[in-house]
C-alpha cells in the first residue's frame, strides 16, 4: 500500500457530481457522452437502444428507465470527476435522496421544450435540502419547439432559481449549431461528422453579436451583486466591463456556484453530441472540490457534542454509507463516500450507528456494473467495499479511535402495499431470502406480516417501484410470487345494548358437558376497546370457571358475526349462570361463554366499521379543485386548508379502502406536481350499502 494519494487525484481537483432531472429529460444520454468524451468509453451507448452502460439492469435496459444510481469515474483536464446518474421517475426518489447526500454538486438536466417538470421540482427541493451547489443543463435543443429563454424563466418561477444564462445558443431545433460562451466571448460550432468530439471555437455570428454583448451585462450585473466585497470586480462591471478577463469572471462564478447564490445555466443537445465539453468545463471551473465544502460536522457518540473534522487524507477516517447493492458476482456491495481519511484494504472499522465492528476485505472502484480492486480509497472518494456484514444505508463508518456520527439520511414512507405469496412450497424460503436482500438494498422498501390475515405485504413507492421488485425477484432470485392488493382490515361493533341466556350441554355417555352463562352486552365509548367484567354474586358461576367464561368471551369477540372482522368498543358483563357439580368443566364455560358471546352480538345490531385514514396532499393551486372533488368522489371530508406560497396543503379524511391507486390518480391530477402523505386517523362506521357488499364476500 501507497498510502499516498495519487498526482492525479489531488484533493482540490476531486468533483462529486450527480445529474439529475425528470424522467426522459437526457440525464443517462448526458451521462454517455461524458464517458465517450472523457476516453471512458470508445462507443456511445444508447438509452434508445438499450444499450447505455450507466443502465446495466435489465429492467432498465427494457424499459429505457434509470432505476438504481450507478456511479463511475472520468478524467477530465486536471480534474478527477466521480458522477453517479440518478433516476428520474418518481417511484425512485431514495436512489436520488442518498446521492444528493453525498454528492459535493449537481447538473440538473431540463428538457428544452418542457422546462421544469414536476420530478425537476421534486429533485431541486432535495438538492436544496442538502444544500448542492446546482449548474442547470437545457438539454434537447434540436427538439422541435426548443425554448432556452423559456427554460430559464421557468426556471426562476417554478423553483425559486437564481438562473443565470452562461451561454447563448446558435440556433434552435433542426437549426442548432452551437453555443457562444459569454464569458470568454466565443462561439462553439460542434462538427457533426466528428461525433461532437471536435468543434470550432470562432467569433460570434453576426446576427447574434447583440443579443450576447446583451446577455454578457446582464450575467456580470448579477455576478456584480454576489460578491460585495470584490469593489474591484464590481468597478469593472459598472466602469469597463470589456476589461474583466474570463479568469476573473470564472472565479466570481465559482464562489457564487459553491456559495448556493447562482445557478448558470448552459444548453446543447447531448444526444445529438452538442455541447458536453463545455458542459465538462463547467464542473471542473466551477462545481466545489470536497475542500470547499469544508468542514465536516458531526456528534460524538458518548457525549453528544458536536465534532469538526477537516476533509483531508491525515484526519481520522469518517464516511457515510449511502447504497447496498447485490452483486451476483461479489455479493454484498456497500458504497460508502468518505468524508475524511483513508480508507484501506482489510482495515477494521466501527460502525457508530449500529455500534458494530465491521471489517474491509475487499475494495473495489465502481464503473456501472464493472469493478476494478484497489487497495485504497482517499478522502472525496467514492468507494464499494466487500465484507461488511451489519452496515445499511445511512449508517456512519469511522476508525475505532475517533467514534463520531454523520447526519442520518431521512426517508420518505412508503405509500402503496401489496399481498405477496410464494406460488409453491420450493419458493418459500427463496421468497423470503429476496425480500430481505431487497429490503436491505432500498430503504423506502418494506416487508411487514398482517396481524389478522397473516400475509406479507411489501410496501414501496409506487405500482413501477413495486412490479420492478417484484420482477427482479424473477430474475435475480428465481422467486415465483403471486401478488395482489391487500384486504383493509375493517372491525365490527355493536349499535344497541342486548342480553343472551345460553346452555352448552352435551351428554353421550359418561361423564357429559354442562355451562349456563346469562350476558350483557353494550357498545361502549369510540376507541376505549373491549371490557369485560363480571358481575356474579353468589357463586351461581364458581370462581374457578369465570376465567375461562372471560377466555371464552375474548375468543368470540375476535371474529365477528357479520363478516368475521374482530368486534370493538363492547362492554360485556357476566350476569348470571348455573353449574352441574359433575358435568361442568372449564372447557365447557369456555365454549359456553364464546357461544354467548355471539348471540349477544347478533342481537345488538352489529355494523361493520372501516379505516379512515388522514391524508395530506400538498399541491400547486391551480390543481386544487380537481384534487378536492377527487376526495369527495372517494367518500373523503376536508378537514383543513392551509395556503403557503403558491401551494396549498389540504387536510382531509378518507376511508382506507376508497385510498388504493391513490398516489398514480394524484399524480394525473396535478400532472405529478403534487405529493401527499397518510397515516391512520380512526374508525368510522361503513355505509350500509358497502356493509352488505362486504358482508356478501
Amino acid at each position: 500500500m501507497s498510502g499516498k494519494r495519487p498526482e492525479t487525484d489531488l484533493l482540490e481537483n476531486v468533483r462529486n457530481i450527480g445529474i439529475m432531472a425528470h424522467i426522459d429529460a437526457g440525464k443517462t444520454t448526458c451521462t454517455e457522452r461524458i464517458l465517450y468524451y472523457s476516453g471512458r468509453l470508445h462507443r456511445i451507448g444508447e438509452v434508445h437502444e438499450g444499450a447505455a452502460t450507466m443502465d446495466f439492469m435489465e429492467q432498465e435496459r427494457e424499459r429505457g428507465i434509470t432505476i438504481t444510481s450507478a456511479s463511475t469515474t472520468v478524467y477530465w483536464k486536471n480534474s478527477k470527476i466521480n458522477i453517479i446518474d440518478t433516476p428520474g421517475h418518481v417511484d425512485f426518489t431514495v436512489e436520488v435522496e442518498r446521492s444528493l447526500r453525498v454528492l459535493d454538486g449537481a447538473v440538473a438536466v431540463f428538457d428544452s421544450v418542457a422546462g421544469v417538470q414536476p420530478q425537476s421540482e421534486t429533485v431541486w427541493r432535495q438538492a436544496t435540502r442538502y444544500g448542492v451547489p446546482r449548474i442547470a443543463f437545457v438539454n434537447k435543443m434540436d427538439r422541435v419547439g426548443a425554448d432556452y429563454f423559456m427554460c430559464i424563466n421557468s426556471m426562476k418561477e417554478k423553483l425559486g432559481a437564481n438562473a443565470v444564462a452562461v451561454q447563448c445558443p446558435i440556433g434552435s431545433e433542426s437549426a442548432f449549431k452551437g453555443m457562444v460562451d459569454l464569458v470568454t466571448m466565443k462561439a462553439y460550432l460542434f462538427l457533426d461528422e466528428t461525433l461532437g468530439a471536435q468543434f470550432e471555437t470562432t467569433e460570434i455570428p453576426n446576427d447574434l453579436l447583440d443579443t450576447c454583448k446583451k446577455m454578457r451585462m446582464e450575467m456580470l450585473e448579477e455576478l456584480a451583486t454576489l460578491d460585495e466585497t470584490n469593489e474591484i470586480f464590481m468597478m469593472k462591471v459598472l466602469e469597463d466591463p470589456d476589461s474583466l478577463t474570463p479568469e476573473e469572471i470564472h472565479a466570481v462564478i465559482r464562489k457564487g456556484v459553491v456559495s448556493n447564490r447562482i445557478n448558470p445555466v448552459l444548453c446543447g443537445t447531448a444526444f445529438k453530441n452538442k455541447g458536453i465539453q463545455p458542459l465538462l468545463d463547467a464542473v471542473v471551473a466551477w462545481m466545489p472540490s470536497p475542500l470547499d465544502r469544508g468542514i465536516i460536522k458531526g456528534m460524538h457518540v458518548s457525549t453528544g457534542e458536536p465534532m469538526e473534522l477537516t476533509p483531508s487524507d491525515s484526519s481520522p477516517l469518517a464516511a457515510l454509507a449511502f447504497k447496498i447493492m447485490s452483486d451476483p458476482y461479489v455479493g454484498r456491495l456497500t458504497f460508502v463516500r468518505i468524508y475524511a481519511g483513508t480508507l484501506s484494504k482489510g482495515v477494521s472499522l466501527l460502525n457508530t450507528t449500529k455500534d458494530k465492528r465491521e471489517r474491509v476485505s475487499r475494495l473495489l472502484e465502481m464503473h456501472a456494473n464493472q469493478r476494478k480492486d484497489r487497495e485504497e480509497f482517499f478522502t472525496g472518494d467514492i468507494a464499494a467495499c466487500i465484507g461488511l456484514k451489519y452496515t445499511s444505508t445511512g449508517d456512519t463508518l469511522c476508525a475505532e479511535n475517533n467514534p463520531l456520527l454523520l447526519e442520518k439520511m431521512e426517508f420518505p414512507e412508503p405509500v402503496i402495499s401489496m399481498a405477496i405469496e410464494p406460488k409453491s412450497k420450493a419458493d418459500r424460503e427463496k421468497l423470503s431470502l429476496a425480500l430481505s436482500s431487497l429490503s436491505e438494498e432500498d430503504p423506502t422498501f418494506r416487508v411487514t406480516t398482517h396481524e389478522e390475515t397473516g400475509q406479507t405485504i411489501i410496501s414501496g413507492m409506487g405500482e413501477l417501484h413495486l412490479e420492478i421488485l417484484r420482477d427482479r425477484m424473477l430474475r435475480e432470485f428465481s422467486v415465483e410470487a403471486n401478488v395482489g392488493a391487500p384486504e383493509v382490515s375493517y372491525k365490527e361493533t355493536i349499535t344497541i345494548p342486548s342480553t343472551s341466556e345460553t346452555k352448552y350441554v352435551k351428554q353421550s355417555g359418561g361423564r357429559g358437558q354442562y355451562a349456563h352463562v346469562c350476558l350483557e352486552i353494550e357498545p361502549n365509548e369510540k376507541g376505549k376497546g373491549n371490557e369485560v367484567v363480571s358481575k356474579i354474586v353468589g357463586g351461581a358461576i364458581p370462581k374457578e370457571y369465570i376465567n375461562p367464561c372471560i377466555k371464552g368471551i375474548e375468543e368470540g369477540l375476535a371474529t365477528g358475526v357479520l363478516a368475521g372482522y374482530n368486534l370493538v368498543d363492547v362492554k360485556v358483563a357476566i350476569t348470571y349462570g348455573s353449574y352441574h357439580e359433575v358435568d361442568s368443566s372449564e372447557m365447557a364455560f369456555k365454549i359456553c361463554a364464546s357461544m354467548a358471546i355471539k348471540d349477544a352480538a347478533r342481537k345488538g345490531k352489529p355494523v361493520l366499521l372501516e379505516p379512515i385514514m388522514k391524508v395530506v396532499v400538498t399541491t400547486p393551486e391551480q390543481f386544487m379543485g380537481d384534487i378536492i372533488g377527487d376526495v369527495n368522489r372517494r367518500r373523503g371530508r376536508i378537514v383543513n386548508q392551509t395556503t403557503l406560497k403558491g401551494t396549498v396543503e389540504i387536510e382531509s379524511e378518507v376511508p382506507l379502502s376508497e385510498m388504493f391507486g391513490y398516489s398514480t390518480q394524484l399524480r394525473s391530477l396535478s400532472s405529478g406536481r403534487a405529493t401527499y402523505t397518510m397515516e391512520p386517523s380512526h374508525f368510522e362506521r361503513v355505509p350500509t350499502k358497502i356493509q352488505e357488499e362486504i358482508a356478501k364476500k
